[in-house]
């Protein structure tokens, strides 16, 4: 989405610079939520002054539009519901968003190991019905690698292949099963 001239500092006959970023960072979160480095970052890229960025920043935290606790607790939800993602995963997303340590930590104490596994256990399910045919080496080698890209750990990816019930017959039918 282009911005329109006004929205570019230096014009002639613009508005102040905190102004300019206000009405930025307004479209941009109408667009998505986002967290307040990443709305620092959108408004360095368009050539806001560094003190005018800040005070727009400050005052839209302070009446509740930058709230990057409630944030993080968005990712975490959206990642797991959608994505089914591990911790690992979304630490790694939320520090690249800009996210403190303590707030990723309380993001996060919701998610319990059972819930890990749980989503793991459904990644291997979804996985499988997309591999019938296939030998069991096969379908358990894909299913590791897919945990592993997902960021699983060895435990529950272990957990995991220790609940599928394969056997040649279901193989070569394409009937598999989490016990």
């Amino acid at each position: 989405m282009l911005d329109s001239e006004q929205d570019q500092p230096g014009q002639k006959g613009q508005a102040d610079p905190v102004s300019v970023a206000r009405n930025i960072i307004l479209r941009h979160l109408n667009l998505a939520p986002k967290s307040r480095f990443q709305l620092a970052q959108v408004l360095e890229k368009k050539g806001i002054p560094q003190e005018a960025a800040q005070v727009a920043l400050d005052r839209l935290a302070e009446v509740g539009l930058i709230d990057d606790l409630a944030y993080a607790h968005l990712l975490v939800r959206s990642r797991c519901a959608s994505k089914r993602i591990s911790k690992t995963l979304l630490i790694r997303e939320l520090r690249q968003k800009g996210i403190c340590d303590e707030f990723i930590e309380v993001s996060l104490a919701e998610l319990t190991p059972d819930d890990e596994y749980q989503m793991a256990r459904g990644l291997a399910a979804k996985k499988l019905r997309s591999m019938s045919g296939l030998s069991k080496e096969v379908v358990l080698r894909r299913v590791v690698g897919l945990l592993a890209r997902k960021g699983y750990p060895h435990a529950v990816a272990y957990k995991v292949l220790q609940n599928l019930e394969l056997d040649t017959q279901d193989l070569t039918r394409g009937e598999y099963h989490l016990g």
